[in-house]
Order: C-alpha cells, then sequence, then structure tokens
C-alpha cells in the first residue's frame, strides 16, 4: 500500500512540473504574439501617421501660374519630414516664419525647384546637396542663422538671385560662387562683412547688389571689376574713404554711402555721367558745402536731395577751390585732376 502511495505521489509530481512548464510555454507564446501584435499596430499606426503628414503637405501645395508652388507660413515645422520626397513635382518653396532649423538633405532630389524662399526661420547650415539643384534660380535665405555657404553652391549654374540679408554671423562667401555666371541679383546686407568678397568682384553679371549695415572698412581697389553693375548699397558700414576706381564704374547709376565715415570725395567721381542717384549723408565730411538756391523758387526745397549728385559735385568743385600747398586739398582728397 505504502508503494502505491509512494508512485501515485511521484505521478502527482511529474504532471503538475508538466502544467507549470505548458501554462509558462502559452503565457510565453502569448507574450510574443503580443509584441507581434504591437509591432504591426505601431507599424500600421507609422504608416496611417505618414498618410495623415502627406495629406497635410499636399493641401500646402498650390498652383499659380502655372508654376507648382509649396506654400508653408507661421506654422511651426522645424524639421521637414521625409514625406516631403513624394512632393518632388515642386518647382518653388516658400517657407516662412515656421522656426525650421535645417535644409534637409534630401533636397538633391528636387530637381524642378526653381525658386527656393526660407526667408525669416532659424536655419544654420545650407547643406552641400544644394549644388545639385541645376534649374535654381532663386534662392533666399535672409533672416536665419547661416554661419557660411557651401563652395558646392556655385554648381547651381542657372541661380539668378541670392539673397542672404541678416544672417548674423556671416563674413565671407566661398571663391567658388564667383562660377554663378548668371547671377544678377545679391543681398548680403546686414552681416560682419569687412570687404567686398573676391567671387562677388567676379561675378560678371553681377547688376544689383546689397552690402548696407555690414562692417566695410574699404573698398577692393578693382571694384571696377563689376562692369554691369548698377545698384550698389554700402549705406551703415565703417568706410572711411573711396578707391579712385569707383569713377571707372561705368554702369553705376545708384550709389548710397549714408552713415558711413567719409571726410572726403574721390574728384575723379564727377565724371560718373551714368550716376543718377548717390547719397552722402551722415558722413563726417571735412567741408561744409550749401547748395546754392534753386533759379525756380515755386520748386519745394524739401524735395531736393541735400546729399545726392548735386551736393557731390559741389563738394569736388569746393575740394578744388581750397587746394593746399603741394596740390592737397583741405577737404581732404588728392584724388589727381582731369586736365
Amino acid at each position: 500500500m505504502t508503494s502505491v502511495g509512494v508512485c501515485s505521489g511521484a505521478v502527482s509530481s511529474i504532471k503538475a512540473l508538466w502544467e507549470t512548464r505548458i501554462k509558462k510555454s502559452k503565457e510565453e507564446l502569448h507574450r510574443q504574439k503580443c509584441h507581434k501584435d504591437k509591432g504591426a499596430i505601431g507599424r500600421l499606426a507609422d504608416v496611417w501617421e505618414d498618410r495623415i503628414v502627406l495629406a497635410k503637405l499636399n493641401d500646402k501645395v498650390v498652383t499659380e501660374e502655372g508654376r507648382v508652388i509649396l506654400r508653408i507660413e507661421k506654422e511651426e515645422w522645424k524639421t521637414l519630414p521625409k514625406m516631403l520626397v513624394h512632393l518632388t513635382q515642386v518647382q518653388e518653396w516658400q517657407i516662412h516664419r515656421t522656426g525650421l532649423q535645417n535644409i534637409p538633405r534630401f533636397i538633391s532630389i528636387f530637381d524642378n525647384l526653381v525658386v527656393l524662399d526660407l526667408s525669416r526661420n532659424a536655419i544654420t547650415e545650407i547643406p552641400r546637396e544644394i549644388g545639385k539643384l541645376s534649374r535654381l534660380k532663386e534662392l533666399f535665405v535672409s533672416y536665419n542663422r547661416v554661419k557660411s555657404i557651401p563652395e558646392e553652391l556655385g554648381c547651381c549654374e542657372n541661380l539668378e538671385k541670392l539673397e542672404l540679408a541678416m544672417n548674423r554671423n556671416l563674413c565671407d562667401l566661398p571663391i567658388q560662387l564667383s562660377n554663378l555666371k548668371k547671377l544678377y541679383h545679391l543681398d548680403l546686407s546686414m552681416n560682419q562683412f569687412i570687404t567686398i568678397p573676391d567671387s562677388v568682384i567676379s561675378m560678371p553679371a553681377l547688376e544689383w547688389l546689397d552690402m548696407g549695415g555690414n562692417r566695410l572698412q574699404g573698398l577692393p581697389e578693382d571694384i571696377h571689376r563689376m562692369e554691369k553693375l548698377h545698384t550698389l548699397w554700402l549705406q551703415r558700414n565703417e568706410l572711411e574713404s573711396l578707391p579712385d576706381n569707383i569713377s571707372r564704374m561705368a554702369s553705376l547709376e545708384t550709389l548710397v554711402l549714408s552713415n558711413n565715415k567719409l571726410q572726403s570725395i574721390p574728384s575723379l567721381m564727377e565724371g560718373m555721367t551714368s550716376l543718377r542717384f548717390v547719397n552722402f549723408r551722415d558722413n563726417p565730411l571735412t567741408l561744409d558745402v550749401e547748395l546754392p538756391a534753386w533759379k525756380d523758387a515755386a520748386e519745394n526745397e524739401d524735395d531736393r536731395e541735400m546729399f545726392g549728385r548735386e551736393f557731390m559735385h559741389a563738394y569736388i568743385q569746393e575740394a578744388r577751390k581750397n587746394r593746399g600747398p603741394g596740390g592737397r586739398r583741405d577737404g581732404g582728397d588728392t584724388s589727381p585732376q582731369v586736365s
């Protein structure tokens, strides 16, 4: 009887052990199934999230005058989603005041882009991939935090307009930008340039240049190489003098020099017949020059540009009258006279 009891106990122990193992096995299978289900659910959620993002992006796409435009304004988009790669037909990006911090490297696949306008964001870097946008004509990255420009930008052979105003720490441009043979409009205002970069002087098609609000201390002696330049903004800099070769800029029509440290005006500028507008206001010029009263008293004296072209000619003439011994003028201008 005792042996029968022992056998029954052994069988019960074995049965309990197997039941425990089976239970654990079922629990493990259940956990694995739940994990797979969660993964599937997660993947499904990601798919739906991507679809929602793509739908949101599609809502931002408009067509104006035959051009497909992605327009995002005053919404928070610190980064651009990868789903954007499904919108490569877009020809123009207009993304303003979104807090965007970077330009995605997949920008290179948008080979239909003609205009890239990312002004007024928080962008710190322009990626090298920008150089692959062979059709790009206009690039606007003003009012951001860009510190340097990649040399690859010089590969955008069709670029015509480039605006980099108000990037605070930007102080130089790579020489490769002189390869931009079609660039005619360049805005570098409100940065930290202390001179006009060589790449800018070498841009063959440049017509309009704004370098106001920088730290320019002087102008290059070869500034006349910008043969097609007709508008030059140099206000609010630290210029103390102008090179004589500025008078050789035959196409120059508008020259703004207000709020600098100029003490004289080169006499050779008298021969700049194309110059229609010039502004010397708020400079510590050595001579005090008053313009003669207009003959027609009916004209409004307030409409007269007191530090413009007429003032420039009057100043040069006054400096010539005040020429001191040895050919030096009291106005501080020692440039040679045209006989």
